[in-house]
């Protein structure tokens, strides 16, 4: 008896059609960071046990990876990336001889984190990141210039494949960490930790954490205040010296979201609730969000990172921000939402008269692919009607028949003529498998 194959839950597969889809909205980020100067790089999927484990909150999650018969106590365990960010540090440690800094750069890979599967949470799932990183500084500028290239980039996959508009939150980790100082907290990360948490546990969660931390009631209250506050105009500023608080990191934490707000401004909404979990944050920290899909939450983010890649000798900060490929897609294709016109590349079937004839069919789909046109040609020589039916069964638009200087017939409209195949092409509609929302 064959046992049943059943699915690994977290770990989304896409039938042909998804994956064109997943392949053309990743063409379309890279084509954007591109543009604007970022260089592609890939890092390895694992890294030291030890270095993952320090980053803050994620340590339950990492996965841990070992040769089937290594030892327990064995030195070489290593662990499978939850971001793309701590790679990416270890990277510019260990080839910052040879990058020219400012250093930007892209990455797409995949990353894994042992979290409960839901819609839009995964545990294999694929990101895209850009990153520029300075040697000793880098300028602040360059936090506003992360934001307008993701946002630009989330424009380019609104205007091409129809994915929902989106909005920016933003806010400064120094600006929370002055704060929480600003009113004795001995303990400002795990303040952010909690905070961070908001959206999912709701105030009350947040505050039985709180109270688990130690704070007090008038602590937890101006905790709270300051979460509470949002803005679409510079404002916030005035609401923030409102709540009484004087600490000189938060001075200067004000000061840098207020020139960040004035670089983007129209663009982000001030939201002082933003935490970001992961302990590398040390500035201005990003989340964005779909409009019309509040259940997929952030869809993107980061932030400044001032100390998260150094020798001891040099520090290398950085700031970036990251997109959540996966969690977007995976929902939005398995609901359905996002398809290819076509689940096959191929623009043509070429037609075989019998199988002795089949070279004539080769020759013709040599021609074809010489001229870019994808094709492919016919597994069998049944009845040209049952070729016709094989064509549609994968969606291919045309069926070619005999040889080079034969004749073409797009299936969809009945419409056939004649044609080399050494010049011809299809519309361009049909070239290749386009992305198709569905209401």
């Amino acid at each position: 008896m064959t046992a049943k194959i059943l699915p690994i839950s977290g770990f989304p597969e896409y039938l042909p059609a998804g994956k064109e889809v997943e392949r053309q909205v990743i063409d379309a980020l890279r084509a954007t960071f591109e543009l604007h100067g970022f260089a592609g790089i890939s890092t390895r999927s694992m890294e030291p046990l030890e270095q993952l484990s320090r980053k803050g909150e994620i340590t339950k999650e990492v996965y841990v990876v070992r040769r089937l018969h290594a030892t327990a106590d064995a030195a070489d365990e290593m662990g499978l990336h939850f971001d793309l960010t701590v790679p990416f540090a270890r990277y510019v440690l260990e080839n910052a001889g040879r990058l020219e800094f400012p250093f930007r750069r892209y990455q797409i890979q995949p990353a894994w984190r042992g979290e409960r599967p839901q819609e839009g949470r995964y545990r294999e799932f694929t990101q895209a990141d850009i990153d520029v990183v300075g040697q000793s500084e880098l300028a602040l500028h360059h936090d506003g210039e992360i934001v307008m290239v993701m946002l630009e980039a989330l424009g380019v996959l609104h205007d091409k494949f129809g994915l929902p508009t989106s909005t920016v939150r933003v806010n400064n980790r120094k600006l929370a960490q002055g704060f929480y100082q600003g009113l004795g907290i001995d303990d400002p990360l795990g303040v952010i930790q909690a905070v961070d948490k908001l959206d999912k546990i709701g105030e009350a969660g947040v505050r039985a954490l709180l109270d688990a931390q130690g704070c007090d009631k008038a602590q937890v209250a101006a905790i709270l205040a300051l979460a509470g506050i949002r803005t679409d105009d510079d404002s916030f500023v005035a609401r923030v010296r409102a709540l009484g608080v004087g600490n000189e990191l938060l001075d200067q934490g004000i000061d840098e979201l207020a020139a960040l707000f004035d670089a983007v401004s129209g663009r982000v909404v001030v939201d002082l609730s933003v935490a970001r979990g992961l302990d590398y944050y040390t500035g201005s920290v990003f989340e964005v969000g779909l409009d019309g899909l509040p259940s997929l939450g952030t869809v993107a983010a980061g932030g400044r990172y001032d100390s998260l890649a150094t020798d001891g000798n040099k520090t290398y900060p950085g700031v970036g921000i990251s997109f959540g490929v996966t969690r977007v897609l995976a929902p939005l294709i398995g609901r359905g939402t996002l398809t290819a016109s076509r689940p096959v590349p191929s623009a043509v079937l070429v037609a075989v008269d019998d199988e002795a004839s089949r070279c004539v069919a080769n020759e013709v789909a040599r021609a074809l692919r010489a001229n870019a046109v994808a094709c492919e040609v016919s597994p069998g020589a049944p009845a040209y009607g049952k070729q016709i039916k094989f064509a549609d069964r994968r969606c291919i638009p045309f069926v070619w028949f005999g040889g080079i200087a034969g004749q073409v017939k797009d299936i969809r409209s009945g419409e056939q003529v004649d044609a080399d195949a050494t010049i011809w092409t299809p519309p361009p509609t049909d070239a290749r498998p386009v992305i198709v929302p569905v209401d």
